[in-house]
């Protein structure tokens, strides 16, 4: 079990907040627990705002690894889910613009209630545009554009690993057409991250056999095995 399994301590009373018909046809849930929140789809947990350590790590990680001197980034992050990931990036003194793009507009209508306190409602900061729209769709779109926009950072946080997909369709975005999506969206010297709730070897001689650089980060949870994130940059 990680961070992202949830947990439920005797003592924390559970409220269900919002239960509608998510993107996917199941049951998408926000639930309050104690003093934290979580969001199930499917009746399977997808994250809470207990911790976040490795989706932050995520950001500060990719963009560490930008060139030195690199400032006003672009950054782009697949998946709005608690804020974790758009905060970090937000907060950083190195960028500049944030884009996230979620599925679920119930998901970014809940951020603008009590869902948004755990990362001090990212969507209303005016540096931060935020989508609904499939990320796979939206990406496909985008690349074909004759100029599209470009990012010093894109990181992922849409499933819970390439071998752990939210939607079936997602697996797209960790096949060799998917990497190339995303690298023409990247600008010069950017850094390409993907977040895992495990290591998946083959996603990992995937990235290195498209891109130069490839670094793998392990992040400790609480229980079970280490988050992972990968960082990718230098297309071959």
């Amino acid at each position: 079990m990680n961070q992202r399994t949830g947990y439920l301590a005797p003592e924390e009373e559970t409220v269900t907040l919002a239960r509608v018909t998510g993107e996917t046809g199941g049951d998408l849930v926000l639930r309050r627990v104690g003093a934290h929140y979580e969001i199930y789809s499917n009746g399977v947990f997808l994250m809470d705002t207990r911790d976040g350590t490795s989706e932050r790590e995520m950001v500060r990680a990719s963009l560490m690894d930008l060139p030195k001197g690199r400032s006003h980034a672009r950054v782009l992050i697949g998946g709005l889910g608690v804020g974790f990931s758009a905060r970090e990036a937000l907060d950083h003194p190195r960028v500049s613009r944030v884009d996230v793009v979620e599925l679920e507009p119930r998901v970014i209508a809940w951020h603008e209630e009590e869902l948004g306190e755990a990362a001090d409602f990212v969507h209303r900061d005016p540096r931060c545009r935020v989508y609904n729209a499939d990320i796979v769709a939206w990406l496909a779109k985008t690349s074909a554009a004759r100029n599209p926009d470009r990012y010093d950072v894109i990181c992922l946080d849409t499933d819970n690993g390439p071998d752990w997909t939210v939607m079936e369709n997602n697996d797209r975005l960790y096949e060799a057409a998917g990497l190339e999506r995303l690298t023409r969206l990247l600008a010069p010297g950017g850094v390409l991250a993907f977040w895992s709730a495990n290591a998946v070897h083959s996603f990992e001689e995937l990235l290195r056999g498209h891109f130069g650089s490839v670094r793998v980060l392990e992040v400790p949870v609480a229980r079970g095995v280490p988050d992972t994130v990968y960082l990718a940059s230098s297309p071959l």
